[in-house]
Formats: C-alpha cells, structure tokens, sequence
C-alpha cells in the first residue's frame, strides 16, 4: 500500500476548539492471480476525531469520482467568478 496524497482540512468547532479532517488517497499495485492479471486498488479514507472510514474502489469506480469531483470543483469555480464579476460592477 502506497500513500499517494492527503489532504488535512483545519476549521474551528462550534465551541471554539480546532479540528481537522484528513482526505487520503491510498493504492495497491495490481498483481497477477492464478495466472491472470488484477485489478489494482485505490482506497479513499476519510478520518477526523471520532474515527476513520475507508472506501475500497477499482481502477474504473476511482475514474468515475475523479470525473465527477472534478466537474463538481470546476462549477463551484466558475459560480464563484461570476460572483466576484456581480462583486465587481
């Protein structure tokens, strides 16, 4: 298993304190079994002060959240350009 990156999210709780959330992104190699090749695995885990949860994807499902949080991201940018351009006039 291979770290690829992490992402660490500080913010301030309701009472004041500091916490954080952590967004990493986890891969196992493919390999062969019985002679055929495997599909590798990408894990997402996502853990903050109560716990961890890991999501277990192959190469296709990862492709597949990929596109769609880059498609989500690339909106929320140009909703936010639009509003500075309103900010601006």
């Amino acid at each position: 298993m291979a770290i690829e990156d992490e992402l660490t999210h500080w913010y301030k709780k309701d009472d004041g304190t500091s916490a954080r959330s952590t967004f990493r992104i986890e891969s196992d190699a493919p390999t062969e079994h019985n002679g055929y090749p495997k599909d590798g695995i990408i894990t997402v885990r996502i853990m903050n002060g109560a716990g961890a949860l890991g999501f277990r994807l192959n190469p296709e499902e990862a492709l597949k959240v990929s596109t769609i949080l880059m498609t989500a991201a690339k909106d929320a940018m140009n909703k936010k350009r639009v509003l500075w351009q309103k900010h601006g006039d």
